[in-house]
């Protein structure tokens, strides 16, 4: 199976780069956070020009998530809800069974600053994705990915220095991603790549890209009965392309896994 998880920053402005996306990679789902669109205006039919269908859970202006399939692939038993998320209206969450897998795509909250109140509902969020990843893990092959706005180590920002005091690498939000992970799941990029950066999200400011100024947010956790065959980001999608289309802040990651 070949899966991709991508902030897309908006479906809609992103629309050229996600169809490029698709025919240059086949990849059996892929994962989207922060479409930034109402279900009635998701891209259903420029998907089906190149092959592929969409499940997806729209908020409208913010956040917005979805799964990306093959038109001939079955996508079984959709749920669109985090059982104790703090706000399901924020549409953040879903989960369906692709190929025998179950698979979710996650837009975890910001938090903003460690004291604002989103903070606190961004650890409720992680609390309740540690809780569904077990029950998933439980019932066999599962990949949780996406956009997890967490940090997992200082080496994973281009200057800790930088972050003192920020949201995405504080020890409570750390300390939740650890628990995930200490259920079994494996952070795909680092059983391929143990050493290397991994960014996969830069600031749109300040020549951030360029500069190397980045963060590596975009994660997914796979279970013990998949194997992590390759991971790659395909920072390609970070820069313009040819046509000139403005990327997303964030690039794709590729993961290729085996039963």
């Amino acid at each position: 199976m070949r899966l991709i998880t991508w902030n897309v920053n908006s479906v809609r402005a992103r629309l050229p780069r996600v169809l490029e996306l698709l025919e240059q990679h086949a990849p059996d789902v892929v994962c989207v956070q922060e479409t930034k669109v109402g279900a009635d205006a998701f891209p259903h039919q420029a998907l089906a020009s190149v092959g592929y269908r969409a499940v997806e859970r729209s908020e409208g202006r913010w956040n917005g998530v979805a799964l990306l399939v093959p038109q001939d692939v079955e996508v079984e038993d959709v749920v669109t809800d985090l059982p104790g998320e703090p706000n399901p209206a924020e549409a953040r969450w879903l989960e369906a069974t692709v190929r025998g897998t179950r698979v979710a795509s996650v837009y975890v909250p910001n938090g903003r600053e460690p004291d604002h109140p989103m903070f606190a509902e961004k650890l409720r969020f992680l609390d309740a994705m540690h809780a569904r990843t077990a029950e998933l893990l439980a019932e066999g092959p599962t990949v949780v990915a996406g956009d997890l706005n967490v940090a997992p180590e200082d080496r994973d920002v281009w200057d800790p220095a930088a972050f003192v005091g920020a949201t995405h690498v504080t020890p409570e939000e750390r300390d939740r991603l650890a628990a995930i992970l200490d259920l079994g799941v494996t952070d795909a990029f680092r059983a391929v790549e143990p050493d290397e950066v991994g960014f996969t999200w830069w600031d749109y400011r300040m020549n951030a890209f360029r500069r190397r100024m980045g963060m590596r947010i975009d994660l997914a956790l796979v279970s013990p009965d998949l194997s992590v065959r390759s991971c790659e980001v395909d920072t390609t999608f970070r820069v313009a392309n040819e046509a000139g289309d403005k990327p997303s802040d964030h690039a794709p990651l590729v993961v290729g896994l085996d039963r």
